[in-house]
Formats: structure tokens, sequence, C-alpha cells
């Protein structure tokens, strides 16, 4: 059974945590892979080839690889170069994600990127993109899966949610597996994704990032009492 196959209609769980993030570490990474998969994950997207090697070794799923590096800018790019996709690869990764928008500052561009990894290393790309013309482009260029990544609003992890059009929009005309990621915070909108036709659905912070489950709980209801606050005051 292929690597498509193996996550169709299932959740990837997105485990990664940012070095000033509370669960950064080897060693808290593997409990969430392993706990994911004893909650019956098809899949696993990880950072970092050390994250990746133990997550594949612990669990045996399907893993969606990346390589975060930081730009001049301070901005932060997905698997950037083809020896990142060779690293990540050899750390036992299944599928290669790449940062596939078009506006960004990168080393090389997103369709050179992906047209380059399929010649050197011939895996599985995931083109993680923010629009239509990107997902276009990055099909064109040749990735076998196109993802939602970059879609929704901007700002903090908390206030994001999937970007619906962009999904309905990839699906119905990358003519490429399309995995619904970015801003799905409920089991509801993970049913509704694949209703809608997405291959796969990536889960993140709603499972692997509690202080920003944490937020997300206090600020709705901050607001929540707020608004009680205001109804007795009319």
């Amino acid at each position: 059974m292929n690597v498509l196959s193996r996550i169709e209609q299932g959740l990837i769980v997105s485990c990664q945590a940012l070095e000033d993030e509370p669960l950064h570490g080897p060693i808290l990474m593997a409990g969430m892979a392993w706990a994911a998969f004893q909650g019956g994950a098809s899949g696993l997207r990880i950072n970092g080839v050390h994250d990746i090697e133990v997550a594949k070794r612990i669990t045996g799923l399907p893993i969606i690889g990346i390589i975060k590096r930081r730009l001049q800018s301070g901005e932060i790019i997905i698997t950037p170069t083809p020896d990142d996709a060779k690293a990540v690869i050899a750390a036992g990764a299944d599928i290669v994600a790449v940062d596939a928008t078009q506006a960004k500052e990168r080393p090389i561009p997103s369709a050179e990127l992906i047209s380059k990894i399929k010649e050197e290393v011939g895996c599985v790309i995931m083109a993680d993109v923010g629009s239509l013309e990107d997902g276009v482009a990055a099909a064109r260029a040749g990735a076998d899966i196109v993802a939602s990544t970059f879609g929704g609003a901007r700002g903090a992890f908390e206030d994001r949610g999937m970007d619906w059009e962009l999904l309905d929009s990839l699906i119905q005309k990358t003519g490429k597996p399309v995995i619904a990621e970015g801003g799905i915070w409920t089991p509801l909108e993970a049913r509704k994704a694949l209703d809608l036709g997405a291959h796969a659905v990536v889960v993140g912070s709603a499972i692997t990032r509690p202080h920003v489950i944490t937020r997300r709980f206090v600020k709705h209801m901050k607001a929540t009492k707020s608004s009680v606050a205001c109804r007795n005051t009319e």
C-alpha cells in the first residue's frame, strides 16, 4: 500500500514545538507522537531530522517531514532546499513538505525547488500553499499533494480558522490530492474537510500545543464574560 492510500481519509497530527515553546525537545515530541499513534492518527507531520527519526521508530506511521529554516529577514520557511529534502527522507519521512508560496523571500523559487527535489530525491512532495495560484503552480511543477497550510487569517494561532473557500478551490482545480491543513480546531471541522473532498486532514495546534489551546479557552471565556456583563447592564 502506498503512502497516499495509508493516509487517505485519515487524521495526520502535527507534532512540532518551536525553541521558545514549552514542549520543545525530542523527548516531549516523541511522547506527543506516541500519544497521537495511540489515539488512532493515520500519520504525523514532524519538524527536524532527529524528531523524524524517533517518531518513525516508535510509531511506524507515515510521516510528512519538514525542516524549518529562518531566513535573514527573520521569517521561517519550510524545507527550502533539495538538501533539506534529502535529509528529511534519509531520516525516515515518507513525504516531504515544502513551502510553495510564491510571494516570499527564498533561496530557490518554489517551482524550481519542487522540480529539483523530484529530480534529485525522487520522493513524494507536499506543497504547502496559501492561495489557489500557489496550488496550481505547485501542481504544474510536479508536487504530488497540495495542502492549504498557509490559507486563512494571520495573527495568533488561536485566532486562525480554516480557509474553506481556498480548500474547496484547491480540491476542484489543482487535479491533485489536497490535504486540509491550517486552522482546524474541532472534529466537526475535520469531518467537513473530508466531506468537501480533502484527501486527509492535518491538525496541529488544537491537539499538540497546550499553551495555544489554553490561550484560546481563556480568550473565549473572557469574551463571553464581557458579553454577559453587557447584556446585564441593558
